[in-house]
């Protein structure tokens, strides 16, 4: 099927003019999104590109060696990987099952053809997996299980940078980083974190129901609200709730399209979030003791903590709807008109050009690369030397 020449909108996204034989699978990403925008149809038109660069020699031998060498990877974490599995069980890392799903939908969604590769990326990507084996060789000499664990990511990364260049790595490092949220925290960490978290609950719960004209008082990590005393427990420390929502927030900046900026905001204001939603929970609980003790403790607490995480994603987006009325987009001042490229012309993101059947993933600025912090147009060196 021929599709005609058509001119690139502002606010369309571009229908490509037939390409050459080796963008073909890429074609079928625009007419997925031309026809109806369709969440499974745009899935299987990915499904089909791969497949289709899978046939072509100078796109398979990378991809394949990435592949291989991943699964050595797993292989050689499997015990680290089982412990992860295991630590899931926990309440508090109860979302880690969900996070390699995530990462690698993102990255199959994400995925770009790869372009030639470049020295220094081979030897970068080297250094990455020598230092990451190294680590690994010096915490098992100390027995530090977790860390060890997580060497896996630069691992992982530095493979990625090995296979497919400069290019690959710029769209593919945020979903590899963000498997280090599948991972608990160490030992350490999460004894010198619950005593401090209970403590600062306890005090701004305390003063909270103060504040709504009832007698409390605080009692090292309990409040006495009349004649009970409600315990602030390691499991009412909020440390669970930080975890998962600093984890759904990179996940949320991963798939936004925003700047440096607004990702450091919002990912930043994670932390003040889940520690007054968690106090909120408390402050609700022990005021409902006072109306009746029955129901706040047979029915309330569990209740107040399954409204946790849509009270934090509520306020969250008050938060951005905030920052997009108090700063103004440059590209919504001044719009500018879709770039149209030459037939066949890379793209800074190593792929095809809007011409040449790719749609970019992000249809505003083609400098910007999706991730985490990852922004800026490339200069006239990466555009010339793009592996």
């Amino acid at each position: 099927m021929k599709l005609s020449p058509t001119i690139l909108h502002t606010n369309q996204l571009p229908v490509a003019t037939p390409p050459p034989k080796t963008a073909e699978s890429w074609r079928a990403l625009d007419r997925a999104f031309a026809d109806d925008g369709s969440l499974w149809e745009s899935a299987r038109a990915r499904i089909d590109a791969l497949r289709e660069d899978l046939r072509q020699p100078g796109q398979r031998e990378p991809l394949m060696l990435i592949a291989v060498l991943t699964s050595m990877l797993i292989m050689s974490y499997w015990p680290g990987l089982l412990s992860a599995r295991a630590s899931w069980n926990n309440p508090q890392y109860s979302h880690g099952w969900i996070v390699p799903l995530f990462s690698v939908v993102i990255l199959l969604w994400w995925r770009q053809p790869v372009p030639q590769r470049g020295v220094s990326a081979r030897l970068a990507g080297l250094g990455l997996l020598v230092a990451s084996f190294a680590m690994r060789l010096l915490v098992a000499r100390y027995r530090i299980i977790t860390i060890d664990m997580y060497t896996f990511v630069p691992a992982l990364a530095g493979v990625f940078l090995l296979g497919g260049g400069w290019s690959m790595f710029r769209w593919a490092w945020s979903p590899i980083a963000f498997l280090i949220f599948m991972y608990p925290l160490p030992d350490e960490a999460t004894r010198y974190l619950l005593g401090p978290l209970q403590t600062l609950a306890t005090m701004v719960s305390t003063y909270a129901i103060q504040t709504l004209g009832v007698d409390a008082v605080r009692e090292g990590n309990q409040i006495v609200v009349g004649e009970r005393h409600l315990g602030v427990v390691d499991a009412c420390s909020g440390l669970r709730m930080l975890t998962i929502f600093i984890a759904l927030a990179v996940a949320i900046v991963m798939l936004a399209n925003h700047e440096w900026w607004e990702n450091l905001t919002i990912v930043a204001s994670a932390i003040p979030i889940a520690l007054i939603v968690n106090a909120i929970r408390i402050t609700a609980t022990g005021v409902m003791y006072t109306i009746n003790p029955e129901i706040a403790e047979k029915i309330f607490h569990d209740w107040a903590g399954y409204f946790m995480m849509p009270l934090a994603l509520g306020m969250l987006y008050i938060e951005q709807q905030v920052l997009g009325l108090v700063f103004v987009a440059d590209d919504m001042a001044a719009p500018k008109l879709a770039p149209v490229a030459f037939l066949g012309a890379p793209t800074p993101m190593g792929g095809r050009s809007a011409a040449a059947g790719v749609s970019p993933r992000l249809p505003t600025d083609p400098g910007r690369i999706p991730g985490v912090l990852l922004v800026g147009k490339p200069t006239e060196r990466e555009r010339a030397n793009p592996g």
